[in-house]
């Protein structure tokens, strides 16, 4: 059992320990650049076509299309309606602009969508925490 934190306080060292736990266990994750807004998620109908980054999309893939954050970026991306959260890369571009109107700032593989617990409804509203920047993409 891992468990993460922001901090690693003395307190929550001893809570660890008194949970039967190593400290070693606790992991850091440190967050970049977070973002609010609803997440969608896109599935059968692009699977097996190119990506924006020349990827081949798999929707049992822990990916995700994201307008503006590079290609690669690790984003931790949580359920605000159920605390579920998965770790995705960015590989596409996405939403569409009519969805963006709508608040939607990402679009996730179904396996995303099914870790999270939203995957039969159309969206929800999502915390999107970037843990990594992906590559810059090369001037030419």
């Amino acid at each position: 059992m891992r468990i993460r934190v922001h901090c690693l306080s003395p307190v929550i060292v001893a809570l660890v320990i008194a949970l039967g736990m190593h400290p070693a266990q606790v992991t850091a994750d440190r967050v970049l650049q977070t973002q609010n807004g609803k997440a969608s998620h896109y599935g059968k109908r692009l699977h097996g076509k190119k990506t924006a980054s020349g990827e081949t999309f798999n929707q049992q893939a822990l990916v995700a299309a994201h307008p503006s954050w590079p290609f690669g970026t690790i984003v931790r991306v949580t359920n605000r309606k159920n605390g579920h959260s998965a770790k995705v890369r960015i590989v596409d571009r996405g939403p569409a602009r009519k969805a963006r109107r709508r608040g939607v700032i990402i679009d996730l593989s179904t396996k995303a969508a099914k870790k999270l617990g939203f995957h039969k409804q159309g969206t929800t509203p999502v915390r999107l925490e970037v843990l990594k920047w992906g590559n810059k993409p090369k001037k030419r």
